[in-house]
């Protein structure tokens, strides 16, 4: 297995991937059924020929750029493994701190809106961290709400979270909700095509385009917030950082929030930005 992984590292390098030998690890170890740690300590062991056709395959694919994600099936977030697919976006680091965020500015919520719930990554973190909540996961496109609902119930949640199909707020008529929190599309449309080939290529455009200046559906969502939220919950909205975070400041102040504030991610941009409804 050793040189075929140098292979498939050297292959993956030369396509322009940042991680090409850890991305050819989780290959392998993912065709194997194995985490990484255990295949470092095989790899002196030889493949089969069909494993070793197997691994040839996802080794084209991801030097085609397809996200590792997509041919792996899945991605980590908070702990939970969440199924993905090309219909949803594939979960990033910096949306595990707005959870964080989130949950502490309601640590103890009752009913909880994700909107734009995509793989349903943000709302069932919530729900595994919070027993005591009821999220409602909102999507708009059906392709994205079925993945959703499938990770839903690999993951034994299916009496806490409830996938709902509709247009951000739209869908949600009964609940008074303690927090919503949102990683809606954010990036400028005419930016999308300098984006890298994993996201610009493969990944479904309705996830990622915000409109004109990518703030096009979090507009939208701050004014239709203050009708869904109870006295004192929160909205807690990830942006791309730069100028939309003051400007999306600016738009929750002038709907009424109070208390607005932004957060910075760990690589320390501001992205994250939220406020209580009194």
């Amino acid at each position: 297995m050793r040189e075929d992984l140098a292979v498939a590292a050297d292959t993956l390098a030369r396509a322009g991937v940042d991680t090409p030998r850890a991305d050819a690890e989780w290959l392998l170890a993912g065709l194997l059924g194995v985490g990484r740690a255990r295949l470092a300590a095989g790899l002196d062991a030889e493949l089969d020929v069909e494993t070793a056709r197997r691994f040839e395959d996802a080794v084209r694919r991801r030097a085609r750029r397809e996200p590792l994600q997509h041919i792996l099936g899945w991605e980590e977030f908070r702990g939970l493994r969440v199924a993905v697919s090309p219909s949803v976006l594939v979960p990033r680091p910096e949306t595990e701190s707005l959870v964080e965020w989130a949950l502490e500015l309601a640590p103890s919520p009752r009913v909880v809106v994700d909107v734009g719930t995509g793989s349903g990554c943000v709302a069932c973190a919530i729900a595994h961290e919070r027993p005591g909540a009821t999220v409602i996961a909102v999507e708009r496109a059906p392709a994205a709400a079925a993945v959703a609902h499938a990770n839903v119930a690999a993951l034994g949640l299916g009496n806490r979270v409830r996938v709902v199909i509709g247009d951000l707020l739209g869908a949600v008529r009964e609940a008074t909700a303690d927090l919503i929190v949102a990683n809606l599309p954010y990036v400028p449309t005419a930016t999308l095509t300098t984006l890298p080939p994993e996201v610009a290529t493969y990944e479904a455009r309705s996830a990622v385009d915000g409109g004109p200046d990518g703030l096009a559906e979090i507009r939208r969502l701050v004014a239709m917030s203050p009708r869904r939220l109870g006295a004192g919950g929160a909205l807690v909205l990830e942006t791309a950082g730069g100028t939309q975070t003051p400007e999306v400041v600016r738009l929750m102040r002038a709907a009424g929030f109070e208390d607005v504030a932004t957060r910075r991610d760990l690589p320390g941009i501001e992205r994250f930005v939220a406020g209580r409804w009194s």
